[in-house]
């Protein structure tokens, strides 16, 4: 799964308001899906330690669903009516104790914490994680994080979020701000006003972006909160012409996969496909993508994930399938998951391995039919700090069996990680519950993946256009086998070093950069 992935925490600190603002939605909830109401079944569990004042945490299970606020009605999950009952905020933050020491993956590493210092369960669960650092020095645990139950059940599995269907990119987050249109949904209000990759926005209802301090008018107008909420844009092509837009913010369905075609090269067709977001929708498109570049015989496959933060682990498995040949995943794993000592969910040892599913999951199809498979023997795939959690599954899965995989553009985000989503009164909690380690063993990449070739974000060409910097150079890298020179235009320096350093650009809600699994 991936979150917002302390990527929205980490960009707090770059000082630019939008970033703080979603941060602020990330506190209130704002991602996903998948939690019930219920705990999930724990397996045995060692007795747990004491909370602070000597007092026994006590299970997860004997205290979920104590709620300050308790829901009326049926949860969509599961057809029944919501199991909460009257309880108070003391007993859901025990309950936030209980499920940490249970299920995280760093339960030992957890400092002890008084709850009576933090307002709220949420609260209580941000601090509630390893406080170790990575080999490079970033926080282990960058991954944490909570979301209103029903908002996070739109994102992955609908693929909807109110705004306004575009994606910006904050190349610069202070000032002097450089924040570009990154790309657009297909019929959401920005792509009806032709807001075009690359346009540089620099003002919003008057202010300027670019070196303003109204941070708390940019951020309403950036990150709406409802439909129906209009503002306008100012934005800057490459020429220097200016053009002002109005939009009004709606509930946009994202278009997971985008822009399928072939490129004619003088050694044979080569796939594209751009793929966004790891979400239950995605399902049925990467099937008819697959097929439509199988029917044009397709020699080499790039796949576009700069963008992709993961989500659901099912979703990557079907497309590593989808790319793979029948030898390299007849009978081998996936990804195998790697829990705490305590193995949390009571799982045996063949049902911690997640297979490269060869039939639907039913997301968007019917469940169990055959997939289609183009039996490539390597990949490519056009990656930075934004492709990350069940993205960088893809990779370690693939080559996890023999598949090479060529990774063209920056280092991925680094999140080996996963959990199980959890619903308790109402919020979804996402901590880290396991490790995902290949056919191989490996999973170890905390710090992400370094690129096969370096290339910079090229912003002044369409994604999917041949002559865009990634693509081009994957393009050149399958023909002559080594990697072109990096573009040198001032841009291209400032954002090369911000991903040489794992920043990434977008501002995504914590659910949209994820590893996800279904109730184990």
């Amino acid at each position: 799964m991936r979150s917002v992935r302390q990527k929205g925490a980490a960009r707090c600190a770059l000082g630019f308001a939008a970033a703080a603002a979603l941060c602020v939605l990330a506190a209130c909830g704002g991602g996903g899906g998948g939690g019930g109401g219920a705990a999930l079944p724990l397996g045995a569990v060692p007795a747990l330690p004491a909370a602070p004042g000597g007092e026994p945490i006590g299970s997860s299970a004997s205290l979920a669903g104590r709620c300050a606020s308790p829901r009326l009605g049926v949860d969509p999950d599961t057809g029944a009516a919501f199991p909460d009952q009257v309880g108070s905020v003391a007993a859901e933050k025990n309950w936030v104790r209980a499920w940490i020491d249970e299920s995280y993956l760093w339960y030992s590493e957890v400092p002890v914490l008084s709850a009576a210092d933090y307002a709220t369960p949420i609260a209580y669960f941000d601090v509630l994680k390893t406080p170790k650092l990575t080999a490079s020095g970033r926080p282990k645990d960058r991954f944490h994080f909570a979301a209103d139950t029903s908002a996070y059940r739109e994102q992955s599995q609908a693929g909807t979020q109110v705004g306004y269907g575009v994606e910006f990119a904050f190349l610069s987050a202070a000032p002097p701000r450089d924040i570009r249109v990154a790309y657009t949904e297909p019929g959401s209000p920005a792509a009806q006003a032709a807001l075009d990759r690359g346009l540089k926005l620099i003002g919003i209802d008057g202010i300027d972006v670019v070196a303003g301090t109204e941070v708390a008018a940019l951020n309403a107008a950036l990150a709406p909160t409802r439909a129906g909420q209009t503002h306008s844009f100012r934005l800057q092509s490459g020429d220097g012409s200016v053009r002002a837009v109005t939009l009004s913010s709606t509930q946009v369905a994202r278009m997971p996969v985008q822009n399928v075609k072939t490129i004619a090269t003088a050694t044979g067709a080569v796939g594209y496909l751009l793929f966004n977001d790891h979400v239950g929708a995605a399902e049925g498109p990467l099937i008819a993508a697959v097929n439509a570049l199988k029917a044009a015989s397709v020699s080499d496959l790039v796949i576009d994930m700069r963008y992709n933060g993961g989500g659901l682990l099912e979703v990557a498995s079907e497309l590593a399938f989808m790319v793979a040949t029948p030898e390299a995943t007849n009978g081998t794993v996936f990804e195998r998951l790697k829990f705490n000592d305590r193995n949390p969910f009571g799982l045996r040892n063949n049902e911690m391995n997640l297979p490269f599913y060869g039939t639907t999951r039913g997301y968007t199809t019917t469940a169990g039919d055959p997939l289609p498979q183009l039996g490539l023997s390597r990949v490519t795939v056009l990656a930075g700090p934004d492709t990350c959690s069940a993205s960088e599954s893809v990779v370690n899965g693939l080559r996890g069996v023999g598949i090479t995989v060529n990774l063209v553009g920056a280092g991925t985000c680094g999140k080996p990680y996963g959990f199980f989503p959890q619903d308790n009164c109402g919020t979804t909690y996402f901590a880290i519950q396991f490790q995902g380690v290949n056919q191989l063993g490996f999973g170890d990449y905390g710090d992400g993946f370094a690129p096969t070739c370096a290339v910079a974000d090229d912003f002044d060409h369409a994604l999917g256009d041949p002559a865009e910097a990634r693509l081009a150079a994957a393009l050149a890298l399958r023909s002559t086998g080594a990697c072109p020179a990096a573009p040198v235009s001032k841009s291209a320096q400032a954002l090369g070093k911000a991903e040489a350093a794992g920043i990434g650009y977008l501002l995504r809600p914590p659910a949209r950069e994820s590893r996800i699994l279904a109730r184990p």
